[in-house]
């Protein structure tokens, strides 16, 4: 049984994989021709299909939304109901669809075309009412599905997804969209995090020991246990960073010192230490203290101390 249920499973694999590979040879002029009708259009995007090709539709209008292609989705059945008065002069219209032949397809298509809409077909019948009457095809032809009957859409429906990314990817290279671009569409949630949050933003939720040169070693270990940071900066009168204490760096003084009542902070802390500025990213941070296998950083300005951060800090935040 279990030996079966691999097969059945790699068999599915390796029929999608295919499907996949096939879409190069149709990576061809009309689909250059739909991607620069896209990117020069003035109005939207607007997807639409029915079925399991609806659903496909949402997936390709949200991951176009988030990279830079303004879209919209439209249900094939809907658009005969009132939905079609979503579509504006400049809108161009992309239609998915297996079979490119089914009723309601049909009368969305000719509906478009009284509209006067650029038309663009994903279908997977390039002799299809959807593919002769469209301005671009973008062929999403597969040999069969993964089904054993050849019947359920999965190659097709997988086929469609690849290409919509396809479209996705190159109108987000053609409108120069990048990482600061996808931050404004993306604040939210651990990916947000990761291209909006910055040091400062944390450094600012956490205490700010410190102490001088000066302290004695009884109130560095006071001051490093009353933070719950694990470190304390080493700031001269001027808040000028000039090193960094750990509770690392206390056990190691406790293994080489009998006594500590004649020792402070000058004895034990770590010189130039390692610092970030608060505008950096908290992604940086974390680069920053991987590399250097630390666990705190000490945020500066111009060498004035701002603050510290603990790696706990990014894990807390779902940056690590």
């Amino acid at each position: 049984m279990t030996n079966s249920i691999k097969s059945i499973a790699i068999r599915t694999l390796e029929i999608e994989i295919d499907a996949i590979k096939n879409l190069s040879n149709f990576v061809d002029n009309s689909f250059e021709q739909a991607i620069i009708a896209i990117h020069e259009s003035k109005g939207r995007l607007i997807v639409s299909g029915i079925g399991k090709s609806a659903i496909i539709a949402q997936k390709i209008v949200a991951t176009c939304n988030s990279t830079g292609t303004p879209s919209i989705f439209l249900h094939a059945a809907e658009a005969i109901h009132g939905d079609s008065g979503m579509i504006t002069p400049n809108d161009i219209i992309l239609v998915i669809s297996k079979s490119g032949e089914s009723p309601e397809i049909k009368n969305l298509v000719a509906l478009v075309k009284s509209f006067g809409n650029i038309l663009i077909g994903m279908v997977g019948n390039t002799q299809s009412y959807l593919a002769t009457a469209s301005n671009f095809v973008l062929n999403t032809t597969v040999n069969k599905e993964a089904c054993l009957n050849n019947l359920a859409p999965t190659s097709s429906t997988t086929a469609q997804i690849v290409m919509g990314d396809l479209v996705a990817m190159c109108l987000m290279e053609l409108n120069n969209f990048n990482a600061s671009n996808f931050a404004k569409f993306h604040p939210g949630g651990n990916l947000g995090k990761r291209l909006t949050l910055t040091v400062e933003q944390i450094a600012n939720t956490n205490n700010k020991p410190f102490v001088n040169a000066n302290t004695s070693l009884k109130e560095v270990i006071l001051t490093i246990s009353k933070n719950r940071l694990g470190a304390t900066a080493v700031v001269d009168d001027q808040n000028n960073v000039q090193g960094i204490i750990t509770d690392g760096d206390i056990r190691r003084m406790l293994e080489k010192h009998n006594s500590i009542q004649d020792l402070n902070a000058s004895d034990i802390y770590h010189q130039s230490p390692i610092t970030i500025s608060p505008n950096n990213l908290a992604v940086g941070a974390l680069e920053l203290m991987e590399q250097k296998d630390i666990s705190q950083i000490i945020v500066a300005e111009n060498n004035k101390y701002v603050g510290i951060i603990h790696i706990h800090d990014l894990m807390k935040e779902g940056i690590l």
